[in-house]
C-alpha cells in the first residue's frame, strides 16, 4: 500500500483472477474506457465524481452505482445519464421509489425527444439490501470509488480489494476501522486515496523512497471555529457547525471538520496508507486551503501539492491514475498576489487531534471504537441531544473505558464486536 513507489517500478497487478475478469468484461464491451463502479453516488463525493466523469466520457464508463436510496430522483438521473447496468440501494424499502423514478425519468426523456440509449433501454437492474454495495464492489471493473460515509464502507472496501479491483478510497472510516485487515489485502498501488490531504501526500511521494521521508505534514483549514477557545464553542449549534468556510461536504464529515475529529482520523489514515510512524506525522492549520499537504525529506527539502480547494482534483487523480484528467477543476491563478498562512493546532480548544494520535498508536480495535462512538455522538449533536463540546468529552470517556480490550489478532468479527460495544456504551452515556 506504500505510495512511495519509485517511478521505474511497474504498477503491481496483484490479483490474477480480478485482472482476468476485468479483461473479459472490457472485451465484451469493446471499449478502451476505464470502467468504474461508484459507491455512494448521490452523496457529495459521488456527485462530484460524476461531474468529473461527465466531462470526460471518452475516458470513463460507469458500470454500476450504489446509494442509500434516500434520493431516488437523483439516482435515476445518474443511472440514465451514465447508462449503467446495475443500481444498488441500501434500503430495500426504497426500491419501489427508485424503480418509479427510473421509469418517470426515462419517459420524460422520451417525450423530450432525447436520442439516448439510456432513455430507450429497459433500465438498469436494481438490487437492494445492506450488502448491495459490497456486491457491486466485487464486480469486474477497473476501479471502485468508495464514497460511502461511515464504517459501513468497510465491507465494500474489503470486497473490492479481494476482487483485485483498484480502490479509489474516499471512505476513510473503512481504513481506520479495519486498518490491518485492509492492509493485509491491499497490493502496492491498489489503493488511491481521495481525501485531498492524502491525495497530496500520494502525489508528493511518487518517485521518492520512504526512508528518505522526515515527516508528513497534513494541512487543516481550521474549520468554522478557528481561533475560538473551548469556552467560546460551548453553545455551538448544528447550523453553525455545518457552515464550513471552504469545503462542501456531507453533515457528518462537516461536523468532524468543525471540531477537528476529521483531521485526527486523517492522521490515522496517513499512518496506515504510507506506513509512516505517528511521530513523523504533523498537523498544521492552513486557512487558505491551497497547500493540501506536504512531505518533508531528510535533506531539508519539502514537496507540497498545491491546488484550488476542490475535491474534484483528488477525485480525478484517483479515477485516472497514473494519467491526469484534463480540466478536473480550475487551476490557481498565479498572476495574483496571495498570502499563505500556517499555524499550529490549538490542542486546548481542539483536543480531538491529540486523542486521535493516542487512539492510532494503541491500534487494535481502538480506532474502530473511536470512529463508532464519534458517529453516534455526531448524530446526537445534529439531533440536538448533545452539546458540541460534549462530542469530544464523550469520545475520551469511551476510549478510556475501552483501553486494554483490543485483541492480539484483529479480525472482522472483533472489529464489528468493538463497534457494537462502542455504539451501545455511547448510547448509555447519552441517555444518562
Amino acid at each position: 500500500m506504500s505510495a512511495a513507489r519509485p517511478d521505474d517500478t511497474p504498477p503491481a497487478d496483484p490479483h490474477a483472477h480480478g485482472s482476468d475478469q476485468r479483461e473479459h468484461w472490457s472485451d465484451e464491451h469493446g471499449s478502451d474506457q476505464r470502467r468504474l463502479v461508484l459507491l455512494g453516488s448521490t452523496g457529495s463525493i459521488g456527485t462530484q465524481a460524476i461531474d468529473v466523469i461527465a466531462r470526460n466520457r471518452d475516458r470513463f464508463a460507469v458500470r454500476a452505482l450504489s446509494a442509500s436510496g434516500a434520493s431516488p430522483r437523483l439516482l435515476a438521473r445518474q443511472a440514465l445519464d451514465l447508462d449503467v447496468e446495475v443500481v444498488a440501494v441500501a434500503d430495500p424499502a426504497a426500491v419501489t421509489d427508485v424503480r418509479d423514478a427510473l421509469a418517470a425519468e426515462a419517459d420524460a426523456r422520451r417525450r423530450a425527444g432525447e436520442d439516448s440509449s439510456a432513455s430507450k433501454s429497459s433500465g438498469p437492474e436494481i438490487i437492494a439490501g445492506p450488502d448491495a454495495s459490497t456486491e457491486l464492489a466485487a464486480l469486474p471493473c477497473d476501479a471502485v470509488l468508495n464514497g460511502i460515509t461511515g464504517s459501513v464502507g468497510l465491507a465494500p472496501t474489503l470486497a473490492a480489494l479481494t476482487a483485485g479491483n483498484r480502490l479509489v478510497l474516499a471512505n476513510k472510516e473503512s481504513l481506520i476501522v479495519g486498518g490491518p485487515l485492509v492492509k493485509k489485502l491491499a497490493a502496492t498501488d491498489q489503493i488511491i486515496p481521495v481525501d485531498s490531504e492524502h491525495s497530496a501526500l500520494f502525489q508528493c511521494l511518487q518517485g521518492n523512497r520512504k526512508h528518505d521521508v522526515r515527516r508528513l505534514v497534513l494541512t487543516a483549514s481550521g474549520g468554522p471555529f478557528r481561533g475560538r477557545t473551548r469556552e467560546q464553542m460551548a453553545g455551538i449549534t448544528p447550523e453553525q457547525a455545518l457552515a464550513h468556510p471552504v469545503w462542501n461536504m456531507g453533515p457528518v464529515i462537516t461536523v468532524n471538520c468543525a471540531n477537528l475529529v476529521n483531521k485526527g482520523l486523517e492522521v490515522i489514515e496517513a499512518h496506515l496508507l504510507f506506513d509512516i510512524p505517528f511521530d513523523q506525522i504533523e498537523v498544521v492549520v492552513h486557512p487558505q486551503v491551497v497547500v493540501h499537504s506536504m512531505v518533508e525529506f531528510l535533506d531539508g527539502s519539502t514537496l507540497a501539492q498545491v491546488g484550488p480547494p476542490d475535491i474534484r482534483v483528488a477525485l480525478s487523480v484517483g479515477l485516472g491514475w497514473p494519467e491526469r484528467v484534463p480540466g478536473a477543476a480550475p487551476a490557481c491563478d498565479w498572476s495574483k498576489a496571495a498570502t499563505w498562512e500556517f499555524e499550529p493546532v490549538d490542542e486546548q480548544a481542539f483536543p480531538a487531534v491529540r486523542l486521535a494520535y493516542a487512539v492510532g498508536s494503541a491500534g487494535g480495535t481502538m480506532p474502530a471504537v473511536f470512529n463508532a462512538a464519534n458517529e453516534e455522538c455526531v448524530a446526537a449533536f445534529l439531533a440536538g441531544r448533545l452539546p458540541f463540546n460534549a462530542i469530544i468529552d464523550t469520545l475520551e470517556r469511551i476510549v478510556d473505558e475501552h483501553d486494554g480490550r483490543s485483541p492480539d489478532v484483529l479480525s472482522l468479527e472483533s472489529v464489528l464486536a468493538a463497534e457494537r460495544w462502542a455504539r451501545r456504551r455511547t448510547a448509555e452515556l447519552l441517555a444518562s
